[in-house]
């Protein structure tokens, strides 16, 4: 006699088996009048009853985005719900790592079940808007970005909840959101596909490790070889710096390639104006060096057709560029000579929220009024020597603050600087842009690579695009100049710690 087999349960939402009533199939005990073919089923059942309870609890769950738009200016802001969607693909991460305990980001997000008021994920971020409203247009007139939520499928009803971070760097809730996809389903068309998903390198299941997408944005049809050229080099550059070095198997690395049908990307300053399908371009804030986009939609349909934690964007151009904000993106211009540090250094705001350490260049961001604690994990203020961030980590015999040829480098870097902008005013060619940054590295890497504290860990005064009131954990890193040095080692302990969080051990 053959048994009938119960049907296992199947759920895309991850939640608890509550439609075991409807996908199991119970066969009625009378089928089996030996009562050892009897036993045997219910036995059978019973096994298969267990299994589907465990796949239904940790089985797949599709991955829900909540697109809302972001509106104020330098002194008030708004939200308001924009689209519900549901991605083609599943969750791709840790389900151990729900909840983000890494205490970084300008902003936090929470999603809390309604009826019993759990938290079920949470992540801290930065955002387009968290940097726009430190700028001087905020104090002029209002902005509104697009940003996203995206986080592991509900199907029940739930709050999000929206916090920001008070002058005392405590998170404090600015705005609730109700979802309740019973009442109203989210979107779950499948957005237009921008091509194969290319598989660069790959170290595990997604669930088990960090998914690193790479997305291109400038390039043609017939560049698509370029891109996953320029991917891989770019990869291997990273690979290849400390600690992304030890712990490359710990990534899965991804790309992808929408068609562009213009090769480049947007420059408005100097009139180009490209139609990308990622909609990436330079001059963001006025800057004419920061890549970013505005156009989190296109963004965020094109990236759902891959697993991913954290993204670059690859543009294909030239010119010096590139941007990187915590948990959003980062971006680099591929083909500029300074292509190598840009993309590891936004990468290190991307992936771990680095601040950036460096404070003579023109950025568009207006200083605060007051010195308050930055949230990233490598400035500080230094409002006690005896107890700050990594204070752990100060080499022995190190002063604090820590004395650096500070007031010789600020003179070179004026310098400089005053070139860099003649040559962006006259619009003169990338290569003399190139020859100035590469005298700069060669005087900055002679000045920062002597003294008496080099190398070592301190707090130096000058970071966060200020010249004092801030200070940095050692005299060079990545986040501080273009020289050939690693991050330092509050950075790289940062960076391992992120990595610890994402990954499956």
């Amino acid at each position: 006699m053959v048994l009938p087999r119960p049907a296992l349960c199947i759920r895309d939402d991850g939640g608890p088996p509550d439609a075991m009533k409807r996908s199991i199939a119970v066969v009625p005990l009378a089928l089996f009048p030996d009562v050892r073919l009897r036993a045997a089923w219910v036995a059978g059942w019973l096994l298969m009853l267990g299994a589907a309870l465990f796949g239904c609890s940790r089985g797949t769950r599709r991955t829900m985005r909540v697109d809302y738009s972001h509106s104020g200016n330098a002194t008030e802001e708004h939200f308001a719900l924009e689209r519900v969607v549901v991605e083609p693909l599943e969750w791709p991460g840790n389900p151990t790592r729900a909840i983000d305990e890494t205490n970084l980001g300008k902003y936090f997000f929470e999603v809390i079940d309604s009826a019993s008021h759990r938290v079920l994920y949470s992540r801290g971020f930065a955002s387009i808007y968290g940097e726009w409203e430190t700028t001087g247009e905020a104090k002029e007139r209002q902005q509104t970005f697009s940003e996203s939520f995206r986080f592991p499928a509900v199907s029940d009803p739930a709050q999000i909840v929206l916090k920001k971070r008070d002058s005392s760097n405590l998170f404090r809730e600015i705005w609730t959101l109700q979802l309740d996809p019973k009442q109203k389903a989210p979107d779950a068309t499948k957005p237009s596909s921008p091509g194969p998903l290319i598989e660069i390198e790959k170290h595990g299941p997604s669930a088990d490790k960090v998914d690193f997408l790479i997305l291109g944005d400038g390039y043609t049809a017939a560049e698509r070889g370029k891109f996953e050229k320029d991917a891989r080099r770019l990869v291997d550059l990273l690979f290849a710096t400390s600690p992304f070095r030890e712990r490359r198997t710990d990534f899965n690395v991804w790309g992808l390639c929408p068609t562009a049908l213009e090769s480049g990307i947007s420059r408005p300053s100097t009139g180009v104006h490209r139609k990308s399908p990622v909609g990436a371009t330079y001059d963001a804030f006025g800057s004419e060096r920061y890549i970013l986009t505005f156009d989190n939609h296109a963004l965020r349909d094109v990236a759902a057709f891959a697993p991913y934690e954290f993204i670059e964007i690859l543009t294909n151009s030239n010119t010096y560029g590139g941007g990187g904000i915590f948990n959003l993106y980062s971006t680099v211009a591929a083909d500029s000579l300074w292509s190598p540090y840009v993309f590891i250094h936004e990468f290190g705001h991307h992936f771990a929220g680095l601040a950036d350490e460096y404070y003579t260049s023109d950025v568009s961001f207006e200083p605060a009024a007051e010195r308050t604690e930055p949230w990233e994990a490598n400035v500080t203020a230094l409002r006690d020597p005896n107890n700050f961030k990594w204070k752990d980590l100060v080499s022995p015999g190190v002063p604090l603050p820590t004395p650096w040829a500070k007031e010789a480098f600020e003179t070179g870097a004026r310098e400089y600087l005053k070139e860099r902008r003649q040559i962006r005013a006259e619009n003169r060619p990338e290569g003399e842009m190139d020859a100035l940054f590469t005298r700069q590295k060669v005087a900055d890497m002679k000045l920062l690579s002597s003294g008496d504290h080099a190398g070592k860990v301190g707090a130096f005064e000058g970071a966060l695009y200020e010249q004092k009131g801030f200070f940095r954990p050692q005299q060079d890193c990545i986040m501080f100049t273009r020289d050939d040095v690693p991050f330092c080692s509050v950075c790289r302990r940062t960076i391992d710690k992120v990595i610890d969080f994402y990954v499956k051990h």
